[in-house]
């Protein structure tokens, strides 16, 4: 590529140039390197169109060790789903740190997709029993598909249960899913129904209030929360956050974005400095993960511009050697 050109790269294309397992080892090394301080990371901005029920979010990020530096600008459009339209839209812009120039810009809704799902599955990998088979999904849209999908790249999953307030999106889960992972999931009514039996739980919902009931959980139960990323919004009930090692993508950002843990706080039941550990400090050795094996613990994840960095830069490098993408003139 000449300084006047760069690479598109189609939410197909981004798809096919980071499989789960390799965005899971890119995610470790993201949070390592985030909680490393490697990387400026600022809080994720917020402009709010309240009369359409939607709100567009930006985040940048430039790696230090890299010289790499990326934004994503995200729209979510809570009312896109009735419309016909992805409640997520995104576009994520990677540029050369150094001088400036853009390299590539590519779907941001499928980098979104994988990277969270990726970060799930780094976490589950560090901090789920060995022996965990099952998984309990809540919610059924795209973001649980990723979940899924990582969850099964990092633990033995022989059975799952999905949920979602929507009976037909559920079933519809259930049957993608079964085919895509050759794993049995069965679509269920209620949140109980699959929790109760699961080793792993992923809540990937827009519920403004707690999903399941703490009372349902088995011992040494791990879960994954990405749904809530707004300090109003609870989507692991407190009950549960009281009793688990929380674990986090990003304090500062957590402590910004997670009503999962604002509201415990707020009510005067939790305080920020029972958070264990951030997920990157697990991987580097510096903080312990699970304890025992009835232990509940929980990742709490509000998505961190580095992830989006670390998937963006890797699915170039795999694009140009696969041979993918559209070369657009400036």
């Amino acid at each position: 590529m000449n300084a006047n050109q760069l690479l598109f790269l189609s939410a197909a294309e981004v798809r096919r140039a980071l499989p789960m397992r390799e965005a899971v080892e890119v995610m470790k090394r993201a949070f390592a390197a985030l909680s490393a301080g490697e990387a400026v990371v600022p809080l994720r901005s917020h402009v709010e169109l309240s009369p359409h029920h939607g709100r567009l979010l930006l985040m940048p990020c430039y790696h230090r060790s890299t010289d790499a530096l990326a934004l994503k600008a995200i729209t979510v459009f809570d009312d896109n789903p009735a419309r016909g339209l992805p409640r997520i839209q995104a576009l994520v812009t990677l540029y050369d740190g150094t001088t400036g120039q853009v390299l590539a810009i590519m779907d941001g809704a499928a980098v979104t997709a994988i990277r969270t799902g990726a970060a799930s599955g780094a976490a589950t990998d560090l901090l789920a029993r060995p022996d965990s088979v099952s998984v309990a999904i809540l919610g059924a849209g795209v973001q649980a598909r990723t979940q899924f999908e990582a969850v099964c790249a990092v633990r033995a999953i022989q059975s799952a249960w999905v949920a979602d307030p929507i009976p037909q999106a559920a079933e519809a889960f259930a049957r993608e899913m079964s085919e895509a992972m050759g794993i049995a999931v069965t679509a269920v009514t209620s949140a109980a129904q699959a929790v109760r039996q699961a080793d792993i739980l992923c809540a990937a919902t827009t519920a403004p209030t707690p999903v399941f009931a703490d009372a349902d959980l088995k011992p040494g139960t791990h879960i994954n929360g990405v749904g809530s990323y707004r300090p109003e919004i609870q989507e692991i009930p407190t009950e549960t956050v009281l009793r688990a090692r929380v674990v986090v993508d990003h304090r500062e950002s957590a402590l910004a974005e997670a009503g999962d843990l604002l509201v415990p706080i707020q009510q005067g039941c939790y305080s920020a400095d029972r958070i264990a550990a951030e997920l990157g400090e697990i991987i580097s050795g510096s903080k312990p993960g699970r304890a025992d094996a009835n232990e509940i613990t929980f990742f709490k994840s509000v998505g961190v511009a580095i992830q989006d960095l670390a998937a963006a830069s890797r699915i170039l490098v795999n694009a140009r050697e696969m041979g993918l993408g559209t070369l657009l003139q400036l």
